[in-house]
């Protein structure tokens, strides 16, 4: 991209994308035939951007939208289960102005952070295709080339650890582990979480003090010394 790229310029391009026909059908599909508890609410409908400004130090990357969620509202992780989680920690942490996210007019600010998914459109059963996965590449790619000031990247999944390791990564990636630190290129530290969807958090795989945990960490490395 030319010098001239932007984070605005990325999100203009997200939300146009139309590179991967099952994901626009799917996402379509679903904005047409609305969940009964919001049959009267207009869906988004579109791929999703991602969420902060340049100067965040913090990342947050997740798998992608939900259908009834971020496909329906138009902001990441809003108005579903796993935002509400993610938004309370991050709000504990002092990441966020507030611990709620239902709609994109609520008021919700995000301090430091910026937050993206790896895949922008919702996909069936949550499972991105490997080449729609490559498709989405590139969007995070210039977002991460635009946040010069980035210390730390919470991924929520293995997924997303994936992701974030094959453009920011130096060497084997880890093994998945939440909790788990890894270097990163330029000595960013990377942070894995489990995701906090429904099965995670519903089966006590992920609790909310283990959720803390992670943005605890991640405020101590940003609010500490320089990452070595």
């Amino acid at each position: 991209m030319s010098g001239a790229d932007s984070l605005e310029q990325v999100a203009r391009d997200v939300v146009a994308c139309r590179l991967c026909p099952r994901l626009v059908e799917w996402r379509e599909q679903v904005a047409r035939e609305p969940r009964p508890s919001f049959r009267e609410q207009e869906y988004w409908g579109r791929p999703l951007p991602g969420l902060g400004n340049a100067e965040a130090r913090l990342l947050v990357l997740g798998l992608a939208p939900a259908a009834h969620g971020g496909n329906r509202t138009g902001r990441i992780f809003t108005g579903d289960r796993s935002g509400d989680w993610l938004f309370r920690a991050l709000h504990r942490a002092g990441f966020a102005n507030q611990p709620t996210s239902v709609a994109r007019d609520d008021g919700l600010e995000v301090h430091d952070t910026y937050i993206a998914a790896a895949v922008r459109c919702a996909p069936p059963a949550n499972r991105p295709l490997p080449e729609e996965t490559a498709q989405c590449a590139p969007y995070l790619d210039r977002e991460l080339a635009l946040l010069t000031s980035l210390r730390v990247v919470v991924v929520l999944g293995e997924f997303a650890q994936r992701r974030a390791w094959s453009s920011l990564g130096v060497g084997r990636r880890p093994r998945f582990a939440h909790g788990a630190e890894a270097v990163l290129a330029d000595g960013r530290t990377l942070i894995a979480s489990y995701h906090p969807s429904q099965r995670n958090t519903f089966t006590g795989l992920l609790t909310e003090a283990m959720f803390d945990a992670v943005f605890t960490r991640a405020r101590a490395l940003l609010d500490g010394p320089s990452t070595p």
